[in-house]
C-alpha cells in the first residue's frame, strides 16, 4: 500500500513539473482585433488589429525575442480568408514592449445568399517561436464573426435618395423665403 502511495505521489510530482515547465516557457503575444464582429452587405471584410508583446507576455516567456513565422486560420466555407496583409506587413520578430497595428487579414464572402449561411465564424492564429524557423508554438489566437445582410433593392435606395433631395429643396425654399429681405414702399 505504501509503495502504491509513493508511486502515486512521484507520478503527481513529475506531472506537476512537466506542467510548470510548460507554463514557464509558454510563447505568448497579445492579439486584438479592432472589430472582431462585423456585419453588413459587404463581400470583402477587412480585419485590422494590434499584435503586442506586453510586459506580462515577456514575464511569461522569459523576455525572449519572439519570431512571427506564420499563421494558421480557419473560416466557414464558402468564405475565404486572405492572410497576405499579415505575411507582407507584420514584423518578422518582436521584443518585449514592441507592438504592431495594421491590417492582418481579409475575408471574402459570396454576398447575401437567400436561404444560405450568411454567418461566418473563424479564427486567426500567429505561430512562431524563439528561432526564425520555429513554427511549433502558438503565439496568439483571435476569433471573429461576419454576419452578411442583404443589400437594399435599388428602387428603395433611389426612392430614399429622391425623398432626401426633395426635403433639401423644400428646406432651402423655406429658409430662402425668410432671408430677411425687406420690401420698401415706393
Amino acid at each position: 500500500m505504501k509503495r502504491l502511495r509513493r508511486l502515486l505521489l512521484c507520478s503527481l510530482g513529475f506531472a506537476g513539473l512537466l506542467v510548470a515547465s510548460a507554463a514557464a516557457m509558454a510563447d505568448t503575444l497579445t492579439l486584438t482585433l479592432a472589430a472582431p464582429y462585423q456585419s453588413g452587405p459587404n463581400t470583402v471584410w477587412t480585419f485590422s488589429g494590434t499584435i503586442a508583446y506586453t510586459g506580462t507576455d515577456a514575464t511569461n516567456d522569459g523576455g525572449a525575442t519572439e519570431y512571427l513565422n506564420g499563421d494558421a486560420s480557419s473560416v466557414n466555407a464558402p468564405a475565404v480568408l486572405d492572410d497576405s496583409p499579415f505575411v507582407n506587413n507584420a514584423p518578422l520578430s518582436m521584443n518585449p514592449g514592441d507592438s504592431y497595428t495594421g491590417v492582418l487579414f481579409t475575408v471574402t464572402t459570396p454576398g447575401f445568399l437567400v436561404g444560405g449561411p450568411n454567418f461566418y465564424a473563424g479564427s486567426f492564429s500567429i505561430v512562431g517561436g524563439e528561432t526564425p524557423s520555429d513554427t511549433s508554438d502558438l503565439l496568439a489566437t483571435v476569433n471573429f464573426n461576419i454576419q452578411e445582410t442583404p443589400e437594399p433593392p435599388s428602387g428603395e435606395l433611389l426612392a430614399l435618395a429622391l425623398a432626401g433631395l426633395m426635403a433639401m429643396v423644400g428646406l432651402t425654399a423655406i429658409v430662402g423665403g425668410k432671408s430677411g429681405r425687406r420690401q420698401t414702399a415706393v
